[in-house]
């Protein structure tokens, strides 16, 4: 009963900041906002037990990217442009967006049920691991053969978005020798 308590505070203060992101003019309020929604994310998956998403999300959506943020808007001008749309159609699109994602989850068996695919399909990686991949370490050979394809996806992105920051900081870096 408390687990679900923390769950729904965490997930109206989710929308609240969400509403708050959708709604701020200046962009430094809008950097700062984005960090908090990335450690109320974090916190939420520590309650749903997923400590290992919830430690990525904290360095990665809270730590580098709110960094990487503010480090950009060091760069730039901290006002953003005045829109020539009305305030509300983000805010439309988003409530829009929850509304589908709502009624996508709507289907799904309630939460800790043992009738999740979870735990009909994956339960008995421990004990094909050894037999089908050869590997001992279960996690790597999770990552490394039956969920391959994800984990390249994933390490393209990083390798990507990597290359990315080093070719603007090296434009910045030449911009100012002339």
């Amino acid at each position: 009963m408390i687990e679900t308590t923390i769950t729904i505070a965490l997930l109206l203060m989710l929308a609240a900041v969400t509403v708050g992101i959708v709604r701020v003019r200046g962009l430094f309020a809008a950097v700062v906002l984005l960090g908090v929604y990335s450690l109320l994310m974090a916190t939420l998956f520590i309650v749903l037990d997923a400590v290992d998403v919830a430690m990525t999300e904290a360095a990665v959506g809270a730590g580098v990217s709110t960094v990487f943020f503010l480090g950009a808007l060091y760069l730039t001008d901290t006002v953003e442009a005045p829109s020539s749309r009305g305030r509300f159609l983000p805010l439309l699109l988003a409530l829009v967006t929850a509304g589908a994602l709502v009624w996508g989850l709507s289907d799904l068996p309630e939460f800790g049920s043992p009738e999740q695919p979870i735990h009909k399909q994956g339960a008995d990686y421990l004990a094909r691991s050894i037999p089908e991949t050869g590997i001992p370490n279960v996690v790597t050979s999770v990552l490394a053969s039956y969920r391959s394809f994800d984990t390249l996806g994933e390490t393209t992105v990083v390798f990507t978005a990597g290359i990315g920051i080093l070719a603007l900081l090296r434009r910045r870096r030449g911009e100012g020798r002339n």
